[in-house]
């Protein structure tokens, strides 16, 4: 499931989010390059994210399925997060990364 672009900017952090799969199965897209004034406060919650754990299983109908990809300029991660691992730091990131997607359009 590789729907994200790789960044094309020259931002410090970025990071995107894309949500797959449940009823209708449609596809969303969420993507943040926040302002390196506020890039301290984005790595904190990637790095909170638990990226290198095993990931739960995914089946089971009409589930989502998400794709996060984080850049910061130390690291890039990808991993692929059932809806049922979407708790804790990886909840904080997705509403994070969708609540600044919002205010930039």
């Amino acid at each position: 499931m590789r729907e994200i672009d790789p960044p094309d900017d020259d931002a410090p952090v970025v990071i995107a989010v894309v949500r797959t799969g449940g009823i209708a199965g449609r596809r969303r897209q969420w993507r943040v390059a926040p302002d390196p004034a506020e890039a301290t406060d984005w790595i904190a919650l990637i790095d909170r994210c638990p990226w290198d754990e095993p990931p739960a299983d995914p089946r089971g109908a009409d589930r989502f399925v998400w794709l996060i990809r984080a850049r910061t300029p130390e690291v890039e991660h990808e991993r692929e997060v059932a809806d049922t691992e979407i708790e804790g730091a990886w909840k904080a990131l997705i509403a994070a990364v969708q609540e600044a997607h919002a205010h930039d359009r």
